[in-house]
């Protein structure tokens, strides 16, 4: 491979200027531009130049008007062996930028295509190949680096049109104001970017206040100063400065700017008062309110610290007057601050003083604080009454007598007028009052129990008007102190104790209760004070409750036991009330036994198999009762003759026999008010005294009901069967649903009770009882017999009367 051929001989033609002179003439390639041998070698067999040699870069002139141009020509020794083709790779060629650099692959001269920009692309790295023809490379790539110049195409610019700062006024020379910036895109390695700033121009705000010149500005750093004294916010409040930067030291392009100084203030002036004196008026008992203004002059800035009064208050021992400033427009505002009272005092008179809320500055003038003195003079007024004591507290014994003194003396008026005085509130009307004096009277008796009354206090609103009609209320709490009413009362009255072996006689646990209210009701204290209750005696356990137990051994019964209680009021209370212990046998519960089961616990009775035979038997017997019973009562309904009438049997006996009888109590055969034989009667025509009562829809009558303890009472009962429907087969399923509903309902007697229900078989031949009167076979009847049925039949006979 041929080497790469970099002599500093060489290298130092390359930095000439293409056609730099006619001495150059090898060829004509030669002299329009340079050229560089890259790959040379130094002879055959010779050793390759080192490759570390730097390649100097090719400087290209910004925007050049002369494009295309030729900027360098490389050659490769490989030209003396046959052909060689160049290609040129890198940004400005194939990657972006595209298209500013170009190579000629034959004779290997690269050229710039277009102006270029130092601004956007300060430099570019290219590299350069020699190929053969088929593109196998010849030589390893080298790289070339090509440095754009930069020209003063640019003016400096300042970062801001508009730049603000301030200064404080009497500022002396050399203060720094502010500082302003500017920046120029050329190189800032060359004097196209050497900036110089500098003042060309001042105005005043006011105008012309000033003529002197009173800012400068550093050439180089552009920072803005004070250049004389006179600074007096007072005499000019604003400068506008134009600004000027240009590059080549100030001597190139240029931009301009404007810089806007404030003056600012200090407090140099001290706030002064309008006037020396100042007279206000004030109402008496107002207070909160604002009774007059001050004001003050001061020329420094206003709305801020050096422009803001502070007030003071002096002679003023007891801190009736405040003063505040207003923000806007700096006036002292004076306020009453305690109530004034023109009886007392009619006039006021203190000292004001002023100062700004900022210091004076050591430059403002030496003088004493400005100061005015202040009358106020209290406007009378119509005063309200008042009473001495709100709410008015007044202790009352519950039991106090009517026309009592309660209170007096209760109200008085600052302006001495004539007071009148009435109840605005008396929802018991418990209380009277004197309309001349205010003296409050008891009108009626007091009851503790009033539902006004909470907490034992009772309220009530008395009102007072003077003679201007201004007026003023009070509330009157009436205490109620207990007293003691009421004497206790013992409870339980009656109640049973276990005695015998087999439970241990413990005693009656009993306390008192008592409608007073403490102090008067507890602790109690129980006595037996009657010759007859020595048999027994009371074991107190607390303050409430003693415990009734005999002093001996006891027959099984009832006793009653007088107990004396008394109560802890003052007088105390007593009563003599007489309980009724009852003395029983007890199970293993606790519970009382009665005379069978206390029979049955005892040693005496049977033993315990022969109990269990027994109700066995007894078991045994009722069933064999009701089977014939129910044997009998199918025997007869078939014994009914069809075609015949209902009440027509075939059996000879009465036919009384085949009328159920549901539980009649009445008097006898005469009694007809006990049982009525209208079949249509309704068992809810019976009147409220009447013996009857009846299982809950099914209007059948019953006997007075036990109570069940199997279920709660009250509870609602479940639906009963209707009436059945007309022309029934069979009411059997009738008599069932009810007997259902009767085993659910909570209202019915115990499951052991016997619910007697008739049952009239199938097939019957009427419908209702009502067919007996509509029957097709009424000709063919002959109700005679019913006249041989007694009293209780007549009226059934009457209705069938063939007459």
């Amino acid at each position: 491979m041929a080497m790469w051929m970099l002599m500093s001989s060489v290298l130092g033609l390359l930095v000439c200027q293409v056609c730099s002179s006619a001495e150059h003439h090898h060829n004509e390639a030669e002299q329009d531009h340079r050229t560089l041998y890259l790959w040379r070698n130094q002879g055959k067999g010779m050793m390759r130049v080192k490759r570390d040699w730097i390649i100097p870069p090719i400087r290209v002139s910004e925007n050049s008007r002369y494009v295309p141009e030729d900027l360098v020509q490389i050659k490769s020794d490989k030209i003396f062996s046959g052909e060689v083709i160049y290609k040129l790779e890198g940004p400005g060629v194939d990657q972006e930028p595209k298209n500013l650099f170009e190579i000629d692959d034959k004779t290997g001269v690269i050229r710039s295509k277009r102006p270029l920009d130092r601004e956007q692309y300060s430099s570019f790295t290219l590299k350069a190949f020699a190929l053969s023809p088929s593109g196998e490379r010849l030589e390893n790539p080298t790289t070339i680096e090509i440095v754009v110049l930069d020209q003063n195409d640019n003016k400096p610019v300042f970062t801001h049109k508009q730049f603000f700062g301030s200064v404080s006024e009497f500022s002396v020379p050399g203060t720094l104001v502010m500082s302003v910036l500017a920046t120029d895109a050329d190189d800032p390695m060359t004097e196209n970017a050497a900036l110089g700033f500098s003042i060309i121009g001042q105005d005043s705000i006011p105008p012309n206040a000033v003529n002197k010149t009173m800012f400068g500005i550093n050439n180089q750093t552009g920072a803005i100063y004070t250049r004389d004294v006179g600074l007096d916010r007072e005499v000019v409040k604003e400068f506008k400065l134009k600004l000027r930067v240009a590059d080549m030291w100030g001597d190139g392009l240029h931009s301009d700017a404007v810089a806007i100084i404030s003056v600012s203030d200090i407090n140099n002036h001290a706030p002064q008062f309008r006037a020396a004196s100042y007279s206000i008026k004030a109402l008496e008992n107002s207070y909160n309110i604002e009774i007059g203004r001050v004001s003050v002059t001061d020329r420094d800035d206003p709305g801020t610290g050096n422009w803001e009064a502070k007030y003071t208050i002096y002679n003023d021992p007891y801190g009736n007057f405040a003063i505040q400033t207003d923000p806007v427009t700096n006036q002292g505002i004076m306020t009453v601050v305690k109530p004034l009272d023109y009886e007392v005092k009619r006039e006021h008179n203190f000292i004001l003083t002023v100062e700004n809320v900022n210091p004076l500055s050591s430059k403002a003038p030496n003088l004493p604080l400005s100061s005015a003195a202040v009358l106020v003079t209290v406007v009378n007024e119509n005063e309200a009454p008042y009473f001495k004591e709100n709410p008015i507290r007044i202790e009352v014994p519950e039991n106090e007598i009517p026309g009592k003194l309660l209170k007096s003396n209760i109200a008085s008026d600052p302006d001495h007028s004539e007071l009148r005085f009435q109840i605005s509130k008396d929802p018991e009307g418990w209380l009277d009052i004197d309309r001349d004096t205010g003296n409050i009277f008891l009108r009626r008796s007091l009851n503790m129990k009033s539902p006004h009354v909470k907490n034992n206090i009772y309220s009530a609103v008395i009102m007072v008007t003077d003679a201007g009609g201004v007026s003023a209320s009070a509330t009157v709490n009436i205490i109620l102190e207990e007293t003691n009413d009421f004497p206790p009362q013992v409870r339980p009255l009656s109640s049973f104790l276990c005695t015998g072996d087999s439970r241990a006689t413990s005693g009656l646990l009993m306390t008192a209760v008592d409608e007073d209210r403490p102090p008067h009701a507890a602790p109690f204290s129980f006595l037996i004070t009657d010759s007859l209750s020595l048999n027994w005696t009371v074991n107190k356990v607390n303050d409430t409750h003693t415990v009734l137990s005999p002093t001996v051994d006891l027959e099984a019964g009832e006793y009653a036991v007088t107990v004396w209680v008394t109560d802890s009021g003052s007088p105390s209370q007593s009563a003599l009330t007489q309980v009724n212990v009852t003395l029983c046998h007890c199970d293993s519960y606790g519970d009382c036994r009665s005379e069978s089961g206390a029979f049955l616990a005892s040693s005496v009775g049977i033993s315990f198999i022969a109990l269990i035979i027994i109700i066995a038997c007894g078991a045994l017997l009722l069933v064999l009762l009701f089977l014939a019973v129910a044997i009998n009562a199918c025997g007869k309904r078939h014994h009914i003759r069809k075609g015949s009438g209902l009440l027509v049997g075939e059996s000879e006996d009465d036919v009384r026999d085949n009328v159920l009888n549901y539980n009649e109590q009445g008097g006898g055969e005469e009694d007809e008010n006990a049982f009525n034989i209208d079949l249509l009667w309704n068992p809810r025509d019976a009147p409220p005294t009447s013996p009857w009562s009846f299982y809950p829809g099914t209007g059948l009558p019953q006997s007075k009901q036990p109570l069940r303890k199997d279920a709660p009472h009250n509870l609602p009962s479940p639906t009963y069967p209707r009436r059945p429907p007309a022309d029934p087969t069979d009411i059997e399923d009738y008599i069932n649903e009810g007997l259902e509903a009767a085993d659910n309902d909570p209202n019915v007697p115990p499951y052991d009770t016997a619910l007697i229900y008739d049952y009239e078989g199938e097939g019957s031949v009427a419908g209702s009882l009502s067919s007996i009167a509509s029957s097709s076979s009424e000709g063919d009847q002959d109700y005679d017999y019913l006249n041989d049925w007694g009293p209780r039949f007549q009226k059934l006979a009457n209705m069938y009367d063939p007459r």
